[in-house]
């Protein structure tokens, strides 16, 4: 198993064998390491874990601010620092307990992931969007507004009625053939 070494300026090494005794602390588990950090200032913790983040073979670690608990910061300053085992061992158990599976029906999509089906992460403003579409020539129906921003038709709906009534736009509201309903800006 491999041992890790941390000295005060929060540098990492990985170790083969035993750590040469220097003036640094070694730990060879999340556990241990969780030991090891239990006195530490908070500030350490994220100092350590963005020393990580960006670096290669790091690149996908983000620096944080803080964290939210000490658990889950040791937990994931082990997980990099696993990375860095030179015998390629698997890393320990995290300290943090494994969360427990809900009860619900796994084929039922939470509300939420319903909603942003439709929705684009590149988008910044769907009220903006909505505008654009309302002021072509021939409008937009309800179903293609539902489709675009991911909103249900009761939410449509009242986004329209206040445009119309605290936006200060002119919105003209018809029924096609086939009975559905479009939704215009007048110029």
């Amino acid at each position: 198993m491999s041992q890790f070494t941390i000295d005060a300026d929060n540098n990492i090494m990985a170790h083969a064998g035993l750590p040469p005794a220097a003036e640094s602390q070694s730990f060879s588990n999340a556990r241990e390491l969780a030991k090891l950090t239990a006195e530490w200032p908070s500030s350490r913790l994220i100092d350590t874990w963005n020393s990580f983040a960006g670096v290669a073979p790091f690149d996908d670690l983000k620096p944080v601010r803080k964290f939210t608990s000490r658990k889950i910061a040791v937990t994931r300053i082990w997980e990099a620092v696993a990375r860095l085992s030179p015998d390629g061992a698997q890393p320990a158990p995290a300290a943090a307990p494994a969360r427990r599976k809900s009860k619900k029906s796994p084929t039922k999509t939470p509300r939420r992931a319903r909603a942003q089906t439709g929705a684009n992460e590149a988008r910044s403003n769907k009220k903006a969007e909505v505008i654009a579409m309302m002021k072509r020539a021939r409008g937009v129906t309800l179903a293609e507004i539902t489709e675009a921003t991911g909103w249900q038709k009761h939410t449509v709906r009242g986004f329209v009625s206040i445009l119309g009534s605290k936006g200060g736009e002119k919105i003209e509201s018809s029924k096609n053939a086939a009975g559905e309903r479009s939704y215009r800006i007048a110029k």
